[in-house]
């Protein structure tokens, strides 16, 4: 697997992991005085887990 794959999957699961600790901890996050619904980190942990899993499988098929 290239450095550059590496590093993308490894920004794209820690993006996941953050989305999914502010679900379980129920933490509220405050842009410009406006509340982000927790539904937005839903978004945000289902996306880059999806990212990260593909270039996963395709960085490792390619790599065989």
């Amino acid at each position: 697997m290239k450095r550059a794959s590496l590093a993308a999957v490894f920004v794209f699961s820690l993006v996941g992991i953050a989305h999914l600790l502010r679900i379980v901890f129920k933490t509220e996050v405050v842009v410009g005085g406006a509340t982000i619904p927790l539904w937005v980190s839903v978004l945000g942990l289902v996306v880059p887990a999806a990212l990260a899993v593909a270039l996963w499988r395709e960085a490792r098929s390619g790599s065989s």
